[in-house]
């Protein structure tokens, strides 16, 4: 398994950076690159966006494997796990009205704060501290996957009037280049963990400077950025206005999703397709612990095939093929992987699976990232975001409840991926068929909140 994994890794590096020159050579990417204004703009965005994520990323590997150092049994770490996507459903889904009414900048850089505590518990061996750490990451996890994006697609469009058309060259990238970092995050993970020996807990140590960084960052260089109706109701008293507005978002929110069916799907097609995701991250290493895996490089290779899902992407986005296509097709290419894995008999086997998993999730995560920036009102994009995410974490707490118990077969919880994946497919042939009848205006939500 481990000679797999380093021959995997190269072999992975050279096919990703080959598609990528290829990629970047397409016409939006030559045509945005052409811009020094947006290229500034990508940068100021990308220095912060990809700090918060190098320091999640220094942390997948080794969460399982840290908790299973300090002696807990495979029950307790699957309560561990499900505490945090419960505290991301009980707590996180208010972080997006919040961001929508206070400010985006602010929410992220109250990301870093609490990913930071989220870090600093790994430190402690006792299992309600680490309970406590969870809340935190899931928390904080609700703020990186909302937060920092409503932030880029307002001053992207709203702000800074650059062509909507570009956002997906932007989401395209930050997925590529998110690999990059992830993959580096494997290799310095690894490097600590094992190679200098320092123990599971010093990626999370060492994840506390990028935290900084990112948060220093946002704090100088970017401006605030809120939905536009978060100045209404002003005649409120202070404290009403705040609970009220707050308030208001979160229920506008959640109304916009059940009164406009395009984007019911696409939340629906993002809760059950990351609920399959965020169950493989428990998976995995159990999975291929057998094969007596380098984590650290197992987790690299996963991002390499991420980066190369995104190149693939950018070129089938500059053949002529749609987000809401690409979509569909992430899901099938995740559903035969899933099945895969069901009918796998060994830690190999399953590993090759997970590889062609890892370039679907490539594609999946800019076709929605585009798809949420053409579909969801600005006012309470954050809102929206972080309520797709609940149905998400209701899931994945179930399907974790399950997987607690130290016997549960894996091939059943991949055949019931397979079977979320197959609903999802489907429902992404109905949103494409709603693009191609033409009737996704943007503000079709603002027009149900506005009539409820």
């Amino acid at each position: 398994m481990k000679t797999l994994a380093y021959i995997s890794v190269f072999t992975l590096s050279v096919g990703s950076f080959v598609l990528h020159l290829i990629a970047a050579r397409t016409k939006p990417q030559i045509s945005s690159g052409n811009d020094k204004y947006f290229l500034k703009f990508q940068k100021l965005y990308f220095r912060a966006y990809f700090l918060a994520l190098f320091s999640d990323w220094l942390q997948g590997p080794y969460v399982y494997k840290l908790y299973s150092h300090y002696g807990f049994a495979h029950s307790q770490i699957a309560i561990l796990y499900i505490v945090g996507f419960a505290a991301s459903v009980i707590l996180g889904t208010i972080t997006g009205p919040i961001a929508d009414h206070f400010g985006r900048k602010k929410m992220c850089i109250a990301f870093c704060v609490l990913s930071s505590g989220c870090c600093i518990t790994k430190i402690s061996p006792n299992f309600y501290i680490l309970i406590f750490g969870r809340i935190l990451g899931g928390i904080s996890t609700s703020m990186l996957f909302s937060s920092f994006e409503a932030w880029y697609v307002h001053e992207h469009v709203e702000a800074r009037g650059f062509p909507p058309d570009w956002v997906p060259v932007t989401f395209s990238k930050s997925t590529f280049w998110s690999g990059v970092l992830a993959m580096a995050a494997g290799i310095v993970a690894n490097s600590a963990a094992e190679w200098a020996d320092l123990g599971p807990v010093s990626p999370f140590l060492l994840a506390l400077i990028p935290l900084a960084i990112s948060a220093m960052l946002v704090l100088l260089t970017w401006p605030e950025n809120v939905g536009h109706s978060a100045h209404s109701d002003s005649t409120l008293p202070h404290k009403s206005k705040v609970f009220g507005s707050v308030t208001k978002f979160c229920m506008d929110g959640l109304t916009c999703i059940l009164s406009v069916e395009s984007i019911f799907l696409l939340g629906v097609i993002q809760s059950l397709f990351e609920s399959v995701m965020y169950t493989f991250v428990f998976l995995w290493t159990p999975v291929l612990e057998p094969g007596h895996p380098p984590l650290g490089v197992i987790f690299s290779c996963f991002m390499l095939c991420i980066m190369i899902g995104s190149s693939l992407y950018s070129l089938f986005l500059a053949a002529g093929y749609s987000s809401q296509q690409l979509l569909t097709l992430s899901i099938g290419l995740a559903m035969g992987c899933t099945i895969g894995c069901v009918l796998s008999s060994s830690p190999e086997a399953s590993f090759g699976a997970f590889l062609i998993l890892e370039v679907a999730i490539g594609l999946y995560l800019p076709s929605t990232g585009h798809l949420r920036s053409a579909l969801l009102p600005e006012e309470i994009r954050a809102s929206i975001t972080n309520w797709f995410r609940v149905p998400m974490n209701l899931l994945t707490c179930g399907g974790l409840l399950w997987l607690s118990g130290d016997n549960s077969p894996t091939h059943i919880a991949f055949a019931t991926s397979s079977g979320l994946l197959f609903i999802s497919f489907i429902l992404s042939a109905r949103l494409t068929h709603r693009f191609d009848e033409k009737i996704l205006p943007q503000d079709e939500g603002l027009m149900a909140i506005n009539t409820a």
